[in-house]
């Protein structure tokens, strides 16, 4: 029989994952919840903005900014971790290091026997008395959606850890209002880029693409985050700003110059084509100057969204602005004149 030590030190590498899913979304169950620590309880709700339809994630044009990796979390109340400890006992202690089997877990837990911390500070922990039963509060742990991403193994990673109720642990990656917005930004989905265009799939050389996005087409997305029994929470806004044009050619010109176009005041992007005015220049457009013979141009069309926050506690700010990005075939032909 191996000893149960050398079992927690086997397992003191494996993948936090390795005892559940990867649902990260906080919708799992307690138990399965409380075996994974790349299971989040973060509760994600999108409070404004359509949520049928055609929809992505968003691109940050901060290409350094990235989700938090990890944070702690509250996971057990006292009567949990002993119902936990004493029917299953096969779970994840910290972000690296499992426990399989109950009597690791009693004798930390319930018996005040310490315990070793392989990959974090401090290196080895005192227990705990029946669990904290008496006491009003829970047990902390770190999770993150994918511990393999994280290159420091002592991030996150003290073992699981008593924090009295309505405090937030006094430590390194503790979660805060704004862990919970970049959360949030994470989980942002916007419709997809569908603009208008006259002519619709096939220009002209020399003549102007028309393109616009009717007013209404795009709405602020707003997601809010909360960890529950913490009182943290935060809501993160995405607001389309401008729309950018690619033509899929150096050949072509796009209108305005650099191919960005504002949102105009009311929620409209261009101007609609009005049959007459295919000679005249629009304020959001292309004009092709090589026909495309026979290979289509990728037209690309993206959408900038400003992005802000607001959350507990009277926080809020900026986060960096992030593109939806959308592409469509345009044939050109080579004519002069067209009929519209």
């Amino acid at each position: 029989m191996i000893a149960t030590s050398l079992v927690a030190a086997l397992l003191g590498s494996t993948p936090a994952n390795a005892f559940g899913g990867s649902d990260t979304r906080g919708e799992a169950t307690d138990k399965v919840v409380s075996a994974s620590v790349s299971q989040s309880r973060i509760k994600v709700t999108q409070i404004s903005g359509p949520t049928g339809g055609k929809r992505g994630a968003l691109s940050s044009t901060d290409v350094n900014w990235k989700p938090p990796p990890c944070w702690y979390e509250p996971v057990f109340t006292p009567a949990q971790l002993k119902t936990f400890s004493e029917t299953d006992g096969s779970g994840d202690v910290s972000l690296r290091q499992g426990w399989i089997g109950s009597r690791l877990w009693t004798e930390h837990f319930k018996d005040e026997k310490d315990a070793s911390n392989y990959f974090g500070t401090p290196s080895s922990v005192k227990g705990y008395k029946n669990y904290n039963l008496d006491q009003d509060g829970y047990f902390w742990r770190g999770v993150a959606p994918d511990v393999t991403a994280i290159d420091d193994t002592s991030k996150c990673n003290r073992l699981m850890f008593w924090q009295d109720a309505g405090e937030i642990p006094d430590v390194p990656d503790a979660p805060t209002a704004k862990t919970l917005a970049d959360y949030a930004y994470d989980k942002v989905k916007v419709p997809d880029t569908e603009i208008e265009l006259k002519p619709e799939a096939e220009s002209t050389v020399n003549l102007p693409t028309w393109v616009w996005l009717d007013k209404g087409t795009f709405q602020e997305v707003k997601v809010r985050a909360e960890l529950p029994n913490t009182n943290l929470w935060a809501e993160t806004t995405a607001k389309p700003v401008a729309l950018h044009l690619e033509p899929g050619t150096e050949d072509a010109e796009t209108y305005p110059a650099g191919g960005d176009c504002e949102i105009n005041e009311d929620g409209s992007i261009g101007t609609p084509y009005v049959k007459g005015e295919a000679d005249k220049t629009p304020p959001c457009g292309i004009t092709y100057l090589r026909a495309s013979s026979g290979k289509p141009y990728e037209l690309s069309a993206s959408v900038t969204w400003q992005i802000t926050w607001e959350g507990s506690g009277g926080a809020g700010g900026d986060l960096p602005d992030g593109t939806f990005e959308t592409t469509q075939d345009m044939n050109v032909q080579e004519i002069q004149s067209i009929n519209r």
